[in-house]
Order: structure tokens, then sequence, then C-alpha cells
């Protein structure tokens, strides 16, 4: 009986949905710490930071867009493709700049105010059932993130809105997202990112002064640019497993995750109550994919 309940654990969707963005924040989390070191330590440009990420994402994706083929690139959704990639083109460009003076562990949690844009998104739009465990789950994360931030002891300069103003152009991009995996496969949703991100962040770049990395910089931005790929795919992997609404609060993992990886290489130590915000944002994820799980299960 517990093996047959550990398998059926394992095959539910809403596991799956939860591993993939689990997944998909570890690989974020190296992922900032790379870009903020390029941004930082160095003083890369953050525009130009965002081209070669994205631009080295892309070539090393040629394996796997040879491997798929035009078809890949086949869509009946051009235009929710576009819009989605610049929504996201520009939450980077808001979040690589921020990076470049805010400790990651302050960034991510002011970037946690993502959950209220997709939760509203999702019922608003793409007319998913947002129940009382949901937005319950929602807020406990986000009061675990406040709890860290500490808003009301620390001052907010304007760099520190740069992650709010990320948070809400990818809610918009995430909400896209999960629409076109409703009618694409999962390839097809990170193949067209990878395609126009590129274009579009050299435009962005040219306009605030293009620069090309050299030592220690374009090595680390070859790795963002490994790291980003996987990040996006096991992101498009999440949202074509269960509801954007279930799967958002699971973002939430990212904070202890981007907190242990600033710690461990940069040596930002927040205060002890990170651990209060930490428990409340597991807790709440733990217990929000435990209930979907169940929820699966057949009746009888």
């Amino acid at each position: 009986m517990h093996s047959l309940k550990s398998t059926s654990l394992l095959r539910s969707r809403a596991v799956l949905g939860a591993v993939y963005m689990v997944l998909a924040g570890v690989a974020f989390a190296a992922l900032n710490v790379v870009t903020q070191w390029v941004a930082m330590t160095l003083a890369f440009p953050a525009a130009s930071t965002a081209f070669w990420q994205y631009g080295f994402a892309l070539v090393l994706s040629l394996p796997l867009l040879y491997r798929l083929g035009v078809k890949a690139m086949r869509t009946r959704f051009p235009g929710r493709h576009l819009m989605r990639v610049l929504l996201a083109a520009l939450g980077v460009q808001a979040w690589v700049t921020g990076l470049a003076s805010v400790p990651i562990w302050q960034a991510i949690a002011l970037v946690m105010t993502s959950p209220f844009f997709v939760i509203i998104g999702a019922r608003l739009f793409l007319g998913e059932t947002v129940g009382l465990h949901r937005w319950l789950a929602t807020l406990t994360g986000f009061v675990g993130a406040m709890i860290i931030l500490q808003p009301w002891a620390d001052g907010f300069s304007p760099a520190a809105l740069l992650p709010i103003l990320s948070a809400l152009l990818w809610g918009g991009s995430s909400l896209i997202m999960k629409n076109l995996t409703q009618y694409e496969r999962p390839e097809t949703v990170t193949v067209w990112l990878l395609v126009l991100l590129t274009p579009i962040n050299a435009g962005l770049a040219l306009g605030a002064g293009f620069a090309v990395p050299h030592g220690a910089a374009l090595g680390l931005l070859l790795a963002a640019g490994l790291l980003t790929a996987i990040g996006q795919y096991l992101l498009t992997l999440a949202y074509n497993a269960a509801d954007a609404a279930y799967v958002q609060p699971f973002d939430d993992l990212k904070l202890p995750l981007n907190v242990l990886a600033g710690w461990l290489v940069f040596g930002y130590a927040p205060s002890g109550t990170l651990w209060v915000g930490a428990l409340l944002i597991l807790g709440a994820s733990l217990s929000l994919m435990l209930k979907e799980a169940r929820s699966e299960q057949p009746a009888g």
C-alpha cells in the first residue's frame, strides 16, 4: 500500500510541476550569483550582460534546435510569443540592473511579489480556479519574504524597486507562457524565447552602449548562458505540468536558495529572522503540494 501511494505521488502532475519549479530555482540561484558577479564585481554593463547571457544561451541551445528542426518554430500564435519574450526581456534588463547594486537576498525578497501578479492574472485572464488554500499559500510565502526583507527597517533606494518591476514584467510573461503551453509543446515555447530574446536584447544593449566581454567576464557569461537555457526549459515544464496559480508558490523556494548562494559566494548575511521566513515559505509550498496531489487522487 505504501509503495502504491509513493508511485501515485511520483506520477502526480502536481508533484512534477513542483519538482520542475524547484529545479528551475536551483538553476536560477546559480545564475543570479554569476550575474551579480559580472554586474557588481566586474562592473560589466547590465544591458550588455543580458544580451551576452541570452546570446550564449541561444548558441548553447543550437544542438537542441538542430535536433528539433524548423518544426519546433511552427506556431499559430507568433504574436503571443513575441509579447511574452518582450516582457521577459524587459524584466531581465530591470533585474540585471538591480543586481548591480542590490544584494541577492534583498532582490529576491522583493521579486517575490510576483505570485500576486500571477495569481490575480491567472484568475482574470486564464480563468483558472484560485482556491482558498492557494491564496493562503501564496500569502504565507509573501509574509515569509517580508519577514526576511524587513522593509520597515531598511530604506529603499530606487535600485531596490527594480526587482519589483521585474516581478510585474515576469508575471505577465509567465501568464502568457502558461496560456501557450495549452497549445504548444514545451520545446516550442523555449525555442521561441531563445530565438527572440537575442535580437531584442541586442537592440537594448546598443541603445545603452554595447560592450564586449573578455577574460573572467567572458567565462562567467558563458556559464550564465548555459544556466539560462536549463532554467528556462525547466520553468516551461513546470507550467506545462500544473496550473500557474499552483506552481507559482513553489517559486518562493528561490528565496532560501538565493540567500544560501549569496552567503556562500558574497558573504551576504541577513538577520536571524531569515530562517523564520524561510520556514514559512517551505511550509506553505509543501502543504500546497500535498493538498494538490491528494486532490488528484480518484475518490473511493
